[in-house]
């Protein structure tokens, strides 16, 4: 427990220029793409909820950054949402939790399986019982509230499974042959493997040190 508070620590204090810039795009695709959908008849925002970038939901396993950076994006999305105020916080609060709880999972679990598998629970349980709240909180007419939370559960998981996994291994590939823009200091499991903070913080970790450390 003290080693997962420490990794907690060292992923959200040390970030560097690519880690900030990644989060503005990791942001801003998922702001833009939503409102694509969101605007086109409210698909994004409805029961059956046409929001293929839950995908990115994913990428807290990699990426420490994108758990604030899914949450802005979240909020951006939500603000032409027909429901109003409590789905920009409250809807945008279910990502930022289910988000962090991935993360965590990146950490915690070594197999891909395990990570991919039980990360990807919190963001179609969190969005399937917290958004039909909003909707009835939003003053929605004949919303029941089971039937919601099960069409909820239902479209998020094939958003976070169908495409997430896609996108997981497409990642995992990317950062295994080096492709900077993928690549992260891994803060956590830099420490893990003897390397300093120093060299962390700098990103000087190199992808291969980061994958022996992911399945240390």
């Amino acid at each position: 427990m003290k080693n997962l508070f420490k990794s907690i620590a060292n992923d959200f204090s040390h970030w560097n220029t690519k880690m900030l810039c990644r989060a503005g795009v990791i942001a801003a695709v998922y702001a833009v793409v939503t409102w694509l959908f969101g605007i086109n008849g409210g698909l994004a925002y409805g029961p059956f909820q046409i929001r293929p970038t839950e995908a990115l939901t994913i990428l807290p396993l990699f990426f420490p950054e994108s758990v604030p950076a899914l949450y802005i994006g979240c909020m951006l999305a939500n603000a032409i949402s027909l429901y109003g105020v409590p789905d920009i916080f409250l809807g945008s609060l279910a990502t930022l939790f289910a988000a962090f709880f991935t993360y965590i999972c990146g950490i915690v679990f070594k197999s891909n399986v395990l990570k991919v598998g039980i990360g990807g629970i919190f963001p179609v349980v969190l969005n399937a019982f917290i958004v039909p709240a909003v909707w009835i909180l939003a003053g929605t007419p004949d919303v029941v509230y089971w039937v919601e939370v099960g069409a909820m559960a239902l479209t998020e998981a094939v958003w976070v499974y169908a495409l997430g996994i896609p996108l997981f291994i497409a990642v995992n590939r990317l950062r295994k042959r080096g492709v900077k823009v993928f690549t992260s200091p891994v803060h956590a499991r830099a420490v893990s493997t003897g390397k300093t903070a120093a060299a962390a913080e700098s990103g000087q970790v190199p992808a291969a040190e980061e994958d022996k450390a992911d399945k240390a």
